[in-house]
């Protein structure tokens, strides 16, 4: 395990008065290879997803369009993250709890993965969280 602490990254964005854009690559914006790649959409109002943690698993979190938060919990204290530009990324390390809320209409976020799935990987009991991050 590391030390590493969640951190919004500024991508690189090429201005181009047709239309902009954004890259990601692995090993050089975020610090981890990409196995896996997902998107949460359609997010009814007041609606919150995540709330678990990764005992092994990275991530890098994108907001393509509209805007949401990024709660992640150290375990002694959490941060928020307002997520609302596709040039920026938030890179999460593993043995993190988060969750994702406060979508605007039609808000879409782009999850980087340093692992394929595996529900072992999961914590999703809060009390379980605070004793792995006690060992760690």
């Amino acid at each position: 395990m590391h030390n590493l602490m969640p951190e919004v990254i500024n991508l690189p964005k090429i201005d181009d008065p047709r239309g902009n854009l954004t890259f990601i690559e692995e090993e050089s914006h975020i610090p981890f290879r990409i196995k896996r790649v997902y998107w949460i959409y359609d997010v009814p109002g007041g609606q919150t997803r995540g709330g678990h943690a990764f005992r092994e698993q990275q991530e890098m979190i994108v907001a393509l369009s509209g805007s949401f938060d990024v709660v992640v919990n150290h375990g002694s204290d959490a941060q928020r993250f307002h997520l609302n530009r596709s040039y920026y990324g938030l890179y999460i390390p593993n043995g993190m709890w988060r969750y994702l809320d406060n979508f605007s209409t039609n808000s879409v976020a782009m999850v980087l993965s340093s692992t394929f799935y595996n529900e072992n990987d999961y914590i999703r009991d809060f009390e379980e969280f605070l004793r792995f991050r006690n060992a760690m």
